[in-house]
């Protein structure tokens, strides 16, 4: 039953154990269900990791699912809350949030997660191990309820920590080694904010303001000309092949991302899939402040992905930006970081 632990690379196993020294063996059978196990083969970099112009490490979305249960099970010890991170992206589709981008869903990059709890509770193996373990759907199906594992932006979540320390881990782009990852996990803590609800927030400032650099500098990676125009041209791609019947919404749930790319490369409107090759061979996109001529051209605003944590400051649980002049400028230079306006390469469909 440990399968899935023993063929991770040695890199997110340690990842693994900095973020919960205790796997708790509960999760490995939810794990190892069909619905979680096809998470496996869904990137949980919206598919950049196919082009040459990224320069990542493959993390699956049951990697991020996993990691983000381990971080809620070390701060909670809480079954429930820990399942329910386990389950967030249960919904998740190919290529991640592309879909969102498919559906016009550019800034919340929600659009999918209305399915969650259908495809939880239309798995006979995940209820069957819900019923055993005396735990209820709803306990365990929206991951919002619980703001230890998820609250709004620019708050500090396991969700949001998450994809922050293994993003700067190497999965966007190698920021910070494990010993790194380990001194900013280990000064964080479960604190009570503004509102007096729980929330991860830091025991130090220095550790805090660490932690900050690098999610400014990861944050203008989301939000950059080479991750939108690669999100969008994936969206694109898709729709046109769904107009055309080349491929259904169905697909995009049941099929691995090497599948549907097979499906893309086999297209027969062949322009879409030179186009996706020209994509996939690219080292660095092109960018305009005017709008280039007969070229594929992307001009979206996305999801800002930030964060401004809570840090203990004279007893005190305050903002690290009202607090540290260094924080509070990462936060402002990563808010007002505007790439030129239009992202392109030498092609058109």
């Amino acid at each position: 039953m440990d399968t899935y632990i023993e063929n991770l690379p040695k890199l997110l196993k340690d990842y693994f154990q900095v973020l919960s020294p205790e796997f708790p063996d509960f999760l490995l059978e939810y794990i190892h269900t069909p619905e979680m196990q096809k998470q496996a083969k869904i990137s949980v970099t919206s598919g950049t990791i196919y082009s040459n112009i990224f320069d990542e490490i493959w993390y699956s979305s049951l990697d991020h699912s996993v990691a983000v249960a381990l971080i809620i099970w070390n701060f909670t010890k809480d079954k429930k809350q820990t399942l329910s991170g386990l389950f967030h992206d249960i919904a998740t589709p190919v290529f991640k949030h592309c879909i969102d981008f498919m559906n016009g869903d550019h800034e919340k990059q929600e659009s999918t997660e209305e399915l969650t709890t259908q495809i939880i509770e239309n798995s006979k193996e995940i209820m069957a191990l819900l019923n055993r373990d005396g735990i209820k759907l709803e306990e365990v199906c929206d991951y919002h309820i619980y703001p230890i594992a998820d609250n709004d932006t620019p708050k500090l979540s396991s969700d949001r920590l998450e994809y922050t320390l293994s993003n700067g881990l190497g999965v966007r782009e190698k920021l910070w080694d494990l010993e790194t990852v380990k001194e900013i996990y280990q000064d964080i803590e479960v604190q009570k904010n503004e509102e007096g609800v729980p929330e991860l927030g830091f025991k130090h400032k220095e550790i805090a303001e660490k932690f900050v650099h690098t999610m400014s500098k990861l944050s203008c990676i989301y939000v950059g000309n080479e991750t939108k125009y690669s999100m969008q041209l994936i969206a694109d791609i898709v729709k046109k092949m769904y107009e055309q019947n080349l491929i259904t919404k169905k697909d995009l749930y049941t099929l691995s991302e090497k599948e549907v790319i097979q499906k893309i490369e086999n297209c027969p409107i062949e322009n879409l899939s030179n186009c996706f090759k020209k994509w996939e061979d690219a080292t660095q996109i092109k960018e305009s402040d005017e709008l280039p001529k007969d070229k594929y051209a992307v001009d979206i605003k996305v999801k800002q992905r930030y964060i401004v944590p809570l840090v203990e400051e004279n007893h005190q649980f305050v903002r690290i930006d009202t607090i540290s002049e260094s924080a509070k400028q990462d936060i402002h230079n990563f808010l007002n970081y505007k790439p030129k306006k239009y992202a392109y390469l030498d092609f058109n469909f």
